[in-house]
């Protein structure tokens, strides 16, 4: 009889988990971007609304990188940067709830990304990160990729100087100098890789197409990284 209910709970428990953590695929969350197939990618200048006056040019340099390497042509960040600024065309707020169509007659790109900072500090013995990442198709104007990141970068290391109060302390003074020296372009470099490591593979990639029904991670992703 024991046996008989202790088979029945732990059922009920797989079923209960199987329905409160539905997982879904690439293909399901990110079909647009099967059926427009883009392979060239214009990265436009970030949206900073963070108090962080640096985290735009910090972002920008380092989101063509993740994307090549999942097998997109990125058009040069230097060239369409010189681009946008003779056009007036840098600030991205501008454009990212207008007709991204010019933007496919003028760069020959088939689809827009956009990065939306909403924060960006130091906190604890880290720098704490949350930027919006759409992707938008010249050709439809619809949004073909979408995926939130709230990264924490750890910049701390407990053990370095040991336990106790006289490590604690000893700790919390390196932490505050490594977070005072180190480039947060680590930071921006961990949420784009950690972001984008999901986008279907595009055609330079020998995935391409083939990636459908890859497990995706969380469209609103939380995560914990060590520098």
């Amino acid at each position: 009889m024991r046996k008989t209910l202790f088979i029945l709970l732990a059922a009920c428990s797989v079923m209960f988990a199987s329905c409160t953590t539905k997982k879904y695929t690439r293909g399901q969350l990110y079909p647009k971007m099967y059926e427009e197939k883009p392979v060239t990618l214009l990265v436009m200048p970030p949206i900073n609304n963070s108090n962080n006056v640096e985290a735009k040019d910090l972002l920008y340099t380092s989101i063509s990188q993740p994307l090549a390497e999942a097998g997109y042509y990125v058009i040069s960040p230097h060239l369409a940067m010189e681009i946008f600024k003779s056009e007036s065309a840098y600030d991205a707020e501008n454009f990212i709830d207008q007709n991204v169509g010019t933007f496919g007659k003028v760069f020959g790109a088939d689809a827009v990304v956009f990065s939306v900072i909403d924060e960006w500090k130091k906190k604890g013995f880290g720098i704490e990160t949350k930027i919006s990442y759409i992707v938008k198709s010249t050709r439809t104007n619809e949004v073909i990729f979408d995926r939130t990141c709230d990264l924490y970068l750890d910049l701390s290391d407990n053990n370095y100087y040991g336990g106790g109060l006289v490590g604690a302390l000893a700790n919390i003074a390196v932490s505050a100098i490594n977070t005072a020296v180190t480039d947060h372009i680590v930071a921006a470099r961990r949420c784009n890789e950690f972001i984008f490591e999901d986008i279907p593979q595009g055609k330079y990639k020998p995935e391409h197409l083939q990636d459908q029904e890859t497990p995706a991670g969380d469209q609103n992703a939380k995560t914990t990284v060590k520098q």
